[in-house]
């Protein structure tokens, strides 16, 4: 059984901070580039964070420099997203996904185009 499954989400104020956690099962993630996507209501699902598969190179979309950071513990076949700072406009279902080489869309904003397996999600909410 091959798996990817988010956690880490909930509800925060403005300002707060939350680690979104990327977990696989059945398959080595070291071997893979990571996505993560958010989708809010009404609205397409977009790219957020993309890390290669050794966590040398990461890529970020401007409205989250700054406040994001995401990172890779590849002994626990774990990819992490780091949010600070969080404004309402962050409000979305966050989804990781896996490739098996870094997407040129990376440097832009990653394209779900470009991936493979997906996670469930997990609900990030910002509101006071």
């Amino acid at each position: 059984q091959v798996e990817l499954v988010e956690s880490g989400g909930g509800l925060v104020q403005p300002g707060g901070s939350l680690r979104l956690s990327c977990v696989a099962s059945g398959f080595a993630l070291h071997h893979y580039a990571v996505g993560w996507f958010r989708q809010a209501p009404g609205k397409e699902r977009e790219g957020v964070s993309c890390i290669s598969s050794s966590g040398e190179t990461t890529d970020y979309v401007d409205s989250v420099k700054g406040r994001f950071t995401v990172s890779r513990d590849n002994d626990k076949n774990t990819v992490y997203l780091q949010m600070n700072s969080l404004k309402p406009e962050d409000t979305a279902v966050y989804s990781c996904a896996d490739s098996l080489f870094y997407p040129t869309s990376c440097l832009n904003k990653p394209d779900p185009l470009d991936f493979g397996s997906w996670g469930q999600g997990t609900q990030v909410t910002v509101s006071s």
